[in-house]
């Protein structure tokens, strides 16, 4: 097929009005007068196959006139159909970039016009005139099946604001989103896109995220809320103020990304190309010589060899692997882009598709990297110690009580763990926090704090803090972070802070082994009892715990060293703290990346959610690309071989040829187009 459409481009392109002008139709004005040329071709070779067939040239001009005459009348719709197929063969002469599908169309098709100078091989200008005529239908087919699928890409990722709506003068005006700087406030009403990244300022509604997710459920936005561009605003009026220009907004990037992605070629797509230099000149050399060397080196009839060589120069167009193979990673990268997957390049696709091993950090990406309460045991409530143990002193003190007096403690704590004490009390319907009830705050670095709290002295923090105390703690059967709390100078119990695991994290686990991935492995910093619970949860195979940045570097280049010949390892990550694992592995996996930009340079797939499920999904579906694109190399290979050498023999005629060509490539463009059918790919 024509190089112009061989790769496929962009889905749709960010970066302001101009840019989102260039989506195209389902159908382009280009595409009907091609059609329409098409339509009138067709019409005129009806009707001269009428006229040769019915005897009509025959008796107005006799013999041999009549094949003059057809010669003349099947010229009109070849010339009418083809003319910009020779106008292309002769560019490529010109620029000495000859070997290409125009070259052998033109020179099979001229040919067999010009068997009317054999006249013992019979009229071959029907024959001519059919085949450019439906490779052109075919060409035709090709630039729609692009078309439909650039567009359907455009569509599912549509997330391009059409303006930003900015207060001047007191009334709102529509402005191009490109026009809006950092620190600019703009209004998004109910239903109206966010065309930049930025903090509500004022407002509050919930957001629809499925354009940069996949997921149906709405997000709630709230003053002091972070948004980011491409999400639709449901139901309340949001006040914005811009935290990046435009074109480095989330939107921006993400088209930015899809558009880009067909610049990576997979290794697969380059071998066709490379293919395709070297097969071109050859075929063409080899129906050379079957046209010419048995007619000087053996006598046979010129005509006869001139139409087998003409024919083999048809059946050899490389068209059905030019288009069908990139536009399989084409719908493969724009499919799975629907459901909030970024892949960043056809060799990416590839490389995910045999992915064995698959590794995890923990924090943000297995679990939701926040710390909340999940236990609060007073003393008495508490797990028996264990044998030998001294009993803890009793005080009197409830849940609810206990977990008071540790949010009033860590009142004025910057600590993460000091913020899920203080949530967990709020959440629980405790009043807010009397800070005039508090006093004597005293920070103790990595131990705790104290304070008194209702003139009580209160001591929130781990055991070393409780030793020096001389208060006897109890241990719990809970894995993660303990605080024990004090009051005046007698045990109270204890609160357990975790970081909790993803809803859906066991079931990715679940799908991956279930997808066929061998081993799966976490790496975290975390401590060991902490990180052997996650993972026994979870099903992992491996565990790796208490790891610095460059341990968790070396345990992948251990596991890279242990990959087989095709494997390939998958490192998943939140892309902020994990770059250099990220660029190490073989395919880095951003989890969570709406608005993140470590996420979107560090990573070669982008997942927009914090779903890990997403994971199986993204290799099944490059998995089936891959199988399609190699079911279509095996068929055009294998229909073209058979016929090439049926051609040889002088079995195949053009009618057949032009099978082996046109009809090959719309039956490898139809199974192509199946990579955009994500739902099923996925499953």
């Amino acid at each position: 097929m024509s190089k112009g459409s061989q790769a496929p481009g962009a889905a749709a392109s960010g970066g302001g009005a101009a840019a989102r002008a260039k989506r195209p139709s389902v159908m382009t004005k280009r595409q009907v007068r091609w059609r329409n040329r098409i339509i009138v071709a067709l019409a005129l070779f009806a009707c001269a196959l009428v006229l040769e067939r019915s005897g009509a040239l025959a008796a107005l001009f006799g013999t041999p006139g009549d094949v003059y005459a057809a010669f003349a009348i099947y010229l009109v719709p070849y010339l009418v159909s083809g003319y910009d197929v020779i106008l292309k063969a002769f560019k490529g002469i010109v620029n000495r970039e000859p070997f290409d599908e125009h070259l052998l169309m033109t020179i099979a098709t001229l040919g067999a016009f010009a068997l009317v100078l054999f006249p013992d091989t019979g009229p071959h200008m029907a024959e001519g005139a059919a085949v450019m005529l439906f490779y052109q239908v075919g060409e035709l087919f090709q630039s729609y099946a692009v078309g439909r699928s650039r567009k359907s890409i455009a569509d599912m990722m549509d997330i391009a604001p059409d303006y930003a709506n900015v207060m001047r003068d007191g009334r709102l005006e529509q402005v191009d989103p490109d026009e809006v700087a950092v620190g600019d406030e703009f209004v998004v009403k109910p239903g109206e896109r966010i065309p930049i990244d930025g903090v509500v300022t004022e407002g509050s509604s919930d957001v629809d995220t499925a354009a940069l997710t996949g997921e149906s459920m709405p997000r709630h936005a709230g003053e002091g809320d972070e948004v980011v561009s491409g999400c639709v605003n449901m139901t309340g009026v949001l006040t914005v103020r811009a935290t990046k220009p435009f074109g480095e907004s989330t939107v921006s990037r993400i088209l930015e990304l899809v558009e880009n992605a067909s610049d990576k070629k997979a290794r697969t797509e380059s071998f066709i190309t490379r293919f395709a230099r070297v097969y071109t000149p050859v075929v063409t050399g080899l129906a050379a010589l079957i046209a010419v060397v048995p007619p000087l080196l053996f006598g046979l009839a010129w005509g006869d060899w001139v139409f087998r060589g003409l024919t083999f120069l048809v059946v050899s167009c490389p068209c059905a692997l030019v288009i069908s193979v990139p536009l399989s990673f084409f719908g493969g990268i724009g499919g799975s882009s629907r459901m909030g997957i970024l892949i960043k390049g056809g060799n990416y696709l590839e490389a995910l598709a045999h992915v064995d091993t698959v590794v995890f950090d923990k924090t943000g990406t297995l679990t939701n990297g926040t710390f909340e309460v999940v236990g609060v045991h007073p003393a008495g409530a508490c797990p028996a110690p264990a044998e030998g143990d001294a009993a803890p002193e009793a005080a009197p003190a409830d849940a609810d009580e206990l977990l008071r007096l540790a949010a009033h403690a860590e009142a004025f704590s910057t600590h993460p763990i000091a913020a899920s004490v203080r949530g967990a009390y709020l959440k629980s319907g405790g009043a807010a926090i009397d800070q005039g009830a508090i006093s004597d705050v005293s920070e103790r670095g990595g131990h705790g704090v104290s304070a008194r709290v209702d003139g009580h002295e209160v001591l929130v923090g781990n055991d070393r803090l409780m030793a020096q105390a001389d208060v006897t703690s109890q241990p719990c059967e809970l894995v993660g972070t303990i605080l024990h709390v004090a009051v005046d100078g007698a045990y109270a119990g204890h609160i357990v802070i975790a970081d909790v695991v993803k809803p859906d994290a066991a079931e990715a686990i679940a799908r991956l082994h279930a997808a066929g991935v061998s081993k799966t492995v976490m790496l975290t910093g975390d401590r060991r009892e902490v990180a052997d619970s996650v993972a026994s949860r979870l099903g992992i195979d491996e565990c790796h715990a208490q790891l610095l940045p460059q341990d968790k570097v070396d345990q992948v280049e251990r596991l890279l060293a242990a990959e087989p010949a095709k494997g390939r390892l998958a490192f998943v990550g939140d892309g902020i703290n994990d770059a250099p694992v990220l660029t190490r592995a073989d395919v880095g996996i951003a989890m969570g990346a709406m608005g993140s930009d470590a996420a979107i340079e560090a990573a070669d797939v982008v997942l927009m959610d914090d779903k890990p499920s997403k994971i199986a999904a993204a290799i099944r579906i490059s998995r089936k690309t891959m199988r399609i694109a190699w079911q279509n190399i095996v068929f055009a290979l294998g229909v073209k071989v058979l016929v090439l050498v049926l051609a040889a023999l002088g079995i195949a005629n053009m009618w057949m040829a032009v099978f082996a060509d046109v009809g090959v490539a719309i039956l490898a463009i139809l199974n192509a187009m199946r990579c955009m059918n994500v739902a099923k790919m996925a499953r």
